[in-house]
């Protein structure tokens, strides 16, 4: 849902909200929201915690950067330049607040092959391209469809990327020179391991022991040591072994800025060139996409600060990373993606918003300048060997793990050999390849087995039903007798047509001859009941339908209530036992207060998906919210909200109205509320939403795309609005706004229409009265789910 009252974080540009003007709304204009009044000035500020996050990231980046840049064989400065860019550039363009772009060790490989094969100025050149390729990727709007490719072709790629990566750097810390490519690194290695070179084996093997050792440093001097990364603090004690020691080894030379190579019109062939700019658009984007996700992940896992990150912008982020890649090539820097380590560095460190990735780029841009002597110092071994570990931790177990644990490991194991041997692109599409194989494999290989125990015949089925095992299935259910009970195990996640209407006509005939049938899941769990336990005419939704066959007799209250909780207790209570269970082990954890009306038509668990335990429902006539202070006679509204902000520490709160409200309907009929009855008192909270309807000053909620269908309609959807804001009055709530740990939503169902509309997004004081209609969320799978 969206958030109707979003804590606004400091990235976060003015609210495209409108509010009403101050005079009354003649003409449709609107003064537009997030400008500040007359007289003020807004002050750019940056939190303490992004200053020092934006340190500590600037501080792995920079050693890694020039690591990266010496494994591709470019120049050392484009590692800096792409780092900077990567931190000015996309850090303030793009859709991930959090993460940090900059030269990553998933575009070494390709880059180095671009390098030797075109050359640098013309690698800077398919840069640019490669940006503008994905600045019309974010165009059209298929950042999310990235998403898609499969988790082990993802990291089967960034598997090969880290052994190739790693063979690599292997020969400059043994103290020679890679090869040209990971076969022929291999090959050179005995060679290379014949004529050590103790001065560089002796800097890496220091430089790869600090990077491990230094985060299991313990105690208190673990905890002051691990202030600085490890990979700084490996670098700087290799160099300071170098300096002291007289060492006498290759170092970091970074020339002057004067003479630093710019891009070239590319040349050579258009196929290659082609390919070239696809492999860098394909991996940045997929990597910064992958990674931004990832970053979603951590900042909403995280305790502290209590400052709530806006979700990625894929599209945003996408048009970010293109624009700093056209950027950095211009410049004469490496190709710029999202990096993992240093977003998740970042975020561990406590930023709250984009500008600690734009200070890390300043910083970077600053050392790039003032520190060269500083850096000269650093012998290549070093950063060699912190690339190695890189692309060693590239290869993850715990990827691996959860890529054998889906059955997926040939696609990663293929896709990794694939990029080793022949490279990243070629490796990425026979990965693809390997994918749809395996997946048609799996979709065509249904077991069907069947046995008879203890009289009852049991049918399996194990994977996908579809119109290929038809011929199987009719044949092993030929073989049910006729009059025998069966039980058919279902043990898979899509049926299509043709076997859905197999099943059914057989079990409609197997019933018809005296039979039994039962189907289950494979763990036991009954699907469906028989045919014959279920009115012909009636389905299993139609109880809460109120729904009654004309043959059958009429029910009494007493009677309909407890065949309906006899059907709970035979149908349903078996599905959700354990749930239950678990719930009353560790108490009720719901994520939301959803307080909405007593209307018998509207099921809130079924119009939000829900189940038990998700929401904590409050239900009253007119969905009211009684301001704080209000003299009603009854504090269970107030009651509930406590309860759930403060104790069950909800993460939002839902008001909900519907069509056809008569609460609404009874409050225009009788605006002056009168005294006498409780509906009459009670009612008088609704008050306030329809002196905001009647107000002059005010713009009329509506339905995105139309107005109101009537009055009654338009009292609905204010009604809403109006809640919204006694919440916000009730001191528990505004609190808990002001730490940015709790969202408002606002909601409106219309029951003829079986449509959702959700409010359009507001800040903390001012809504934008438009309620947008909730788009069905599409089907992964066409066909019968079991």
């Amino acid at each position: 849902m969206s958030a109707c009252v979003p804590t606004r974080t400091p990235e976060e540009g003015p609210s495209r909200s409108g509010r009403p003007s101050s005079t009354p709304p003649t003409s449709g204009q609107q003064r537009p929201h997030g400008h500040p009044p007359p007289g003020t000035s807004r002050r750019f500020h940056i939190a303490g915690a992004d200053l020092s996050a934006s340190i500590s990231v600037f501080l792995i980046a920079l050693p890694l950067s020039l690591g990266i840049a010496l494994a591709t064989g470019a120049p050392l400065q484009a590692g800096l330049v792409a780092a900077a860019v990567g931190g000015i550039v996309a850090g303030r363009l793009g859709g991930s607040p959090l993460q940090v772009s900059g030269p990553a060790a998933g575009l070494t490989v390709v880059t180095a092959e671009l390098i030797q094969h075109y050359g640098w100025r013309t690698t800077c050149a398919i840069t640019v391209l490669a940006g503008l390729c994905q600045l019309g990727l974010a165009a059209l709007r298929v950042a999310r469809s990235a998403l898609a490719v499969s988790p082990a072709i993802v990291h089967g790629m960034l598997a090969g990327i880290g052994v190739t990566i790693a063979l690599a750097q292997l020969h400059i810390v043994l103290g020679g020179t890679p090869q040209s490519s990971a076969v022929d690194n291999v090959r050179a290695l005995p060679a290379q391991l014949a004529e050590l070179q103790q001065a560089a084996l002796s800097t890496s093997v220091l430089t790869v022991a600090v990077l491990l050792l230094w985060p299991r440093i313990p105690g208190r001097t673990g905890h002051l040591a691990r202030k600085i990364p490890a990979a700084l603090a490996a670098v700087a004690f290799a160099t300071a072994l170098t300096v002291f020691a007289g060492l006498s080894l290759p170092r970091v030379d970074l020339p002057s800025w004067r003479s630093h190579a710019l891009p070239e019109l590319p040349h050579g062939p258009t196929l290659g060139l082609l390919a070239a700019v696809l492999t860098i658009t394909l991996v940045a984007s997929v990597e910064s996409l992958l990674s931004a996700v990832a970053v979603d992940k951590l900042a909403a896992a995280r305790k502290t600060p209590h400052v709530r990150i806006p979700r990625a912008r894929l599209d945003r982020e996408l048009a970010g990373q293109g624009a700093a890649n056209v950027v950095s090539g211009a410049l004469g820097g490496l190709p710029i993606t999202g990096v993992a380590v240093r977003s998740a560095a970042n975020v561990s460190a406590g930023a709250v918003s984009r500008h600690s990735t734009l200070l890390h780029g300043l910083w970077i841009a600053v050392a790039a300048l003032l520190l060269v002597p500083v850096l000269d110092l650093i012998p290549l071994a070093a950063l060699a060997a912190l690339v190695m570990v890189i692309g060693v931790q590239m290869v993850n177990i715990t990827h691996l793990r959860n890529v054998k644990r889906n059955r997926e490991i040939v696609v990663y194991a293929v896709t990794l050999g694939a990029v080793v041997l022949t490279g990243v692109l070629e490796g990425v599409v026979i990965g693809i390849a390997v994918a749809v194989i395996v997946a048609l494999h799996r979709l065509t290989r249904t077991r069907i087995t069947a046995e008879v125990h203890e009289g009852v015949h049991r049918v399996r089925v194990r994977g996908q039903l579809t119109f290929l095992a038809v011929p199987r299935l009719s044949r092993i259910l030929g073989q049910v007798p006729h009059d025998a009970r069966c039980v058919v195990e279902l043990d898979g996640s899509f049926m299509d047509h043709a076997a859905h209407e197999t099943l059914h006509d057989w079990q409609s005939a197997h019933l018809a001859q005296g039979g039994s049938v039962e189907f289950t899941g494979r763990a036991g769990a009954r699907i469906s009941e028989p045919a014959s336990e279920t009115h012909g005419c009636c389905r299993p939704w139609t109880p809460w339908r109120n729904h009654h066959c004309d043959d059958r007799p009429p029910q009494s209250d007493t009677h309909q209530l407890a065949s309906g909780l006899s059907s709970f207790q035979r149908n349903t209570a078996p599905l959700v036992r354990d749930e239950l269970a678990r719930l009353a082990r560790e108490g009720q954890q719901p994520s939301q207060l959803f307080l909405t009306c007593a209307d018998s038509r509207l099921v809130t668990s079924m119009i939000t998906a829900s189940g038990p335990g998700d929401l904590f429902t409050v239900r009253n006539v007119g969905n009211l919210v009684p301001p704080p202070g209000e003299e009603s006679g009854d504090d269970s509204v107030a009651a509930a909200i406590e309860y759930a902000v403060d104790v069950l520490e909800v993460d939002s709160i839902t008001v909900c109205g519907h069509s056809g409200c008569g609460a609404m309907h009874a409050l225009l009929s009788s605006p002056a509320g009168g005294a006498g009855t409780p509906l009459r008192r009670w009612l008088r909270h609704g008050q306030p939403s329809l002196e905001r309807m009647r107000s002059r000053h005010r713009s009329w909620a509506r339905i995105s795309g139309r107005l109101p269908n009537d009055a009654v309609e338009q009292l609905c959807l204010t009604n809403v609005i109006q809640q919204l804001e006694h919440l916000r009055k009730h001191e528990s709530v505004a609190r808990r706004l002001a730490e940015g740990t709790l969202r408002l939503h606002g909601m409106y169902f219309h029951v003829g229409e079986a449509q959702a509309y959700l409010l359009a997004s507001s800040d903390e004081h001012e809504v934008d009265e438009v309620f947008h209609r909730v788009a069905p969320a599409p089907s992964a799978l066409h066909g019968t789910r079991v």
